[in-house]
Formats: structure tokens, C-alpha cells, sequence
């Protein structure tokens, strides 16, 4: 009798916390986190947003994260084929503003790695962002715009759908396909996806991460801005492109070399520049760099700190590169712990190892 009661009790507590996480989102984002998980997105019905932007990785690809040494890309609906860049986190990719030329002369802005979702159509770079994948023959590999909305109007959720964005949201299939994009960056955006609980967040760091994030603010802030933007903590990123440096990845030696932005924008001054990613999350989502040539944190950390004076490999792209603030920096290996375990420190409560 004991047990039964125990039982009622545990569900009850159980089935509470769940609606009250449900009750945490809006309509729109509740739509937006059904949409993300939706497999039938993809042409074999194997792979979802979620699928490779997951909250086990940091909303990055779980399969990498698993094995950054030999998995470095995301493997497409059909089983075998891959990307050519490493999958990079999800969450907090809606602070990116539309991609802009600055008055320094520097791209910012836009998502992707080579910023290719401008944000100029939607006016939202992570909405445009949301339309990529499903149409990406190496990815999600749907026809059309057309199979996709047409999984909406068939699908369990379409009443959902149509009172989000009116009776007549799927009559028109290219305003259908915005407005599921719209749904779920408003997902991507939602507390459940952008918790900015870190320990850092709280002001809860142990002694050796607040010695690292001394020398992170001296050493890696230009870029990985500590700026608080959003009122409730920074994004350690200033929203630009640079290019690192990152030599080839023998995993990914038969593709061409990749231009980054300035392949986008058919720019040479652009050459080799990705984007600058948010450090939040940054301990979950290995490996690191566009192509996943950094398979942990404190490698991609000294190769910052040695790039121009250690055994490192040709850079893929020797053009453009960041010379202000890396490849030389004299830190010691105790400080590149120091750093290390700052960023290790900077993962959201509940998504911790």
C-alpha cells in the first residue's frame, strides 16, 4: 500500500514538472520545439534539427562530441553523407544580428560558419538558418519546399500549426515554409534552449577558473567578447569572422579548400574567415573549429597560444590571418589549464557531464 502510494506520488511530481516545463514555452515555441524534432523533415525520415543540434552536446551533434577524433562532420539522411563542416551549437545563435560590413571594415553578423544566412530575407539570420538543412541534399535531402510544408498539413500538429499563424498559414507554400522556420528559431530562442545558467552566470567559479578567465580577458576577449549584451549574461562572442589559422583536417582532405566568408561573398579580403562561435556550451560541443580539426578545448586553446612557434600544420588558408592577438601569446602550460577550465565552467546547470 506504501509503494502504491509512493508510486502516485513520484508520478505526480513527475507529470507536474513536465507540464510545468511545457507551460514555460508559447505557442510559437512549443510549435517550433515539435518542428525541430520533426524526423519527417527529411527525406528518409532518419534525422531531425535535433538530430545534430542536440541538448546532450550542447545543441551541437551528439555523434561528434562522442568521438571528436574520428567524427568530425554530421553524416546526412541517407546514412553516408557528409558535411563539410563541423555542426555548431544552436544555442544562443539568435543574438546573431543580420550580416553587416562595419565601420572597421569587418564582417558581422549572419549564421552559418561562412554567414551565408544573411538574415536579409527574414530580417532573422537563425530563421534563415532553419531553412538550410532541410533542403541540403547531403543533409536533410527533401525535394522541395512543398514535401516539407506538405509533412505540416498531414501531420498531428497542423491545428497547432494554423492557430499559431492563422487559418490560412499552409495555403501559400513559401510563406508555409518561413513561418515553420520562424517557429522554430523562436524555439532555438526560448528558456528552455537559452538558460543562462552557467556557474559564471551565478558567480559560482572555483579559484583556478577565475585565475582562467583573468587571462581569458586578456588574451581572448576581442573576439570571444565578455560584453554583456543581453542583460543576462555575455555571449563570448563579438558576432565577426576570423581566420584562425586551422590547417586541414586529414578527415576531410578530399574536399576543396573552404573560403569561409569570403567564398560566400566571392571576396578574397574574406578569404579563410569563419564565424566566431559562442563560448557558452563550449566544454559539450567538441570538436572544435569549422572543420573539427581541434578534437578538445585545450588544443584549440595552445594552438591560440602556439600557433606561429610550435609543430603545427600548414594553415588551409594563409591569407588573412589573425595575427593581432594569437600565435605567440607566451602563456604557460599551467595557464592554458587555467583557461581551459574556464571554459569548461561555462555549461549550462542540468546540461553538465
Amino acid at each position: 500500500m506504501h509503494k502504491k502510494v509512493i508510486l502516485t506520488a513520484l508520478l505526480s511530481v513527475l507529470f507536474v514538472s513536465v507540464a510545468t516545463g511545457a507551460s514555460m514555452l508559447t505557442s510559437r515555441e512549443q510549435l517550433g520545439k515539435i518542428l525541430f524534432q520533426e524526423k519527417d523533415f527529411s527525406l528518409n525520415g532518419t534525422q531531425s534539427c535535433q538530430t545534430c543540434h542536440h541538448h546532450v552536446a550542447g545543441y551541437a551533434d551528439p555523434t561528434n562530441d562522442r568521438d571528436p577524433y574520428a567524427s568530425v562532420v554530421s553524416v546526412g539522411d541517407d546514412g553516408y553523407s557528409l558535411g563539410g563542416r563541423n555542426a555548431p551549437s544552436a544555442a544562443y545563435a539568435g543574438y546573431s544580428p543580420i550580416l553587416h560590413l562595419a565601420g572597421d571594415g569587418q564582417y558581422y553578423g549572419g549564421l552559418f560558419w561562412d554567414g551565408r544566412a544573411t538574415g536579409s530575407d527574414l530580417g532573422d539570420p537563425l530563421a534563415e538558418q532553419a531553412q538550410g538543412p532541410p533542403l541540403n541534399p547531403v543533409e536533410m535531402n527533401m525535394p522541395s519546399k512543398e514535401a516539407v510544408v506538405e509533412v505540416v498539413r498531414n501531420s498531428s500538429y497542423v491545428s497547432l500549426f494554423l492557430r499559431v499563424f492563422g487559418a490560412d498559414a499552409l495555403d501559400d507554400t513559401d510563406k508555409a515554409y518561413d513561418d515553420i522556420s520562424r517557429a522554430i528559431a523562436a524555439y532555438e530562442r526560448c528558456v528552455e534552449v537559452q538558460k543562462f545558467s552557467l556557474r559564471f552566470d551565478r558567480e559560482l567559479l572555483r579559484d583556478k577558473e577565475i585565475d582562467g578567465m583573468a587571462l581569458f580577458a586578456e588574451n581572448c576577449a576581442r573576439c570571444h567578447s565578455m560584453e554583456d549584451t543581453t542583460g543576462e549574461g555575455p555571449l563570448f562572442t563579438n558576432y565577426g569572422y576570423a581566420n584562425i589559422g586551422i590547417p586541414v583536417n586529414p578527415l576531410l582532405s578530399e574536399n576543396p579548400v573552404d573560403l569561409g566568408l569570403g567564398g560566400f561573398l566571392n571576396d578574397s579580403a574574406q578569404n579563410g574567415k569563419f564565424k566566431i562561435p559562442t563560448l557558452r556550451n563550449v566544454a559539450m560541443t567538441a570538436p572544435y573549429g569549422h572543420n573539427g580539426y581541434f578534437a578538445t578545448l585545450r588544443e584549440i586553446i595552445q594552438f591560440k597560444n602556439t600557433r606561429d612557434i610550435g609543430q603545427w600544420d600548414t594553415p588551409e588558408v594563409q591569407t588573412n590571418m589573425n595575427t593581432a592577438d594569437l600565435g605567440d601569446l607566451g602563456l604557460s602550460d599551467e595557464q592554458v589549464d587555467d583557461i581551459t577550465a574556464f571554459l569548461m565552467a561555462l555549461t549550462d546547470a542540468r546540461q553538465s557531464r
